[in-house]
């Protein structure tokens, strides 16, 4: 079963986004309070801890939230949810929208390494039904 190990967020874009116990999304916003929501398909990031690990196995010393991502997860294989797949944690529903993204400045971690993880496996969703999302909640692939 999925879980949602870090909830990240950030008041500017452009600064480190920072961890908090739970969010509040809303249909045609996303996380109530983070500078990135606004009604577009691309709401909420998330990017799983296997893929940070990757990076972290590189040499890279991160953590939760160090790619930006709004929600980190742990035991879903995000990069290959199907266009239109729903997850759920509590009353939140959400779909997803985008997979990867064009990344147009390369960010300090691919200057490291020469290479990151969110272009190619983070995903981006949007709040179907609203509600609280809370740090190690569960998060489930709603039956088609």
């Amino acid at each position: 079963m999925a879980k949602i190990i870090s909830l990240n967020v950030s008041k500017k874009t452009g600064t480190d986004k920072v961890p908090v116990d739970s969010v509040e999304v809303k249909v045609d916003h996303g996380i109530v309070g983070d500078a990135h929501a606004r009604n577009w398909h691309r709401q909420i990031s998330l990017l799983g801890i296997e893929s940070i690990d990757k990076m972290i196995a590189k040499g890279l010393d991160l953590a939760p939230g160090a790619f930006a991502e709004n929600i980190t997860t742990e035991g879903i294989d995000l990069a290959n949810l199907p266009i239109g797949t729903r997850l759920v944690s509590g009353e939140v529903e959400m779909e997803v929208t985008q997979i990867g993204k064009k990344c147009h400045s390369k960010c300090d971690i691919f200057h490291k390494v020469g290479d990151c993880v969110m272009p190619k496996e983070g995903i981006f969703v949007k709040v179907i039904v609203p509600g609280s999302l809370h740090k190690d909640g569960v998060l489930e692939i709603k039956p088609a």
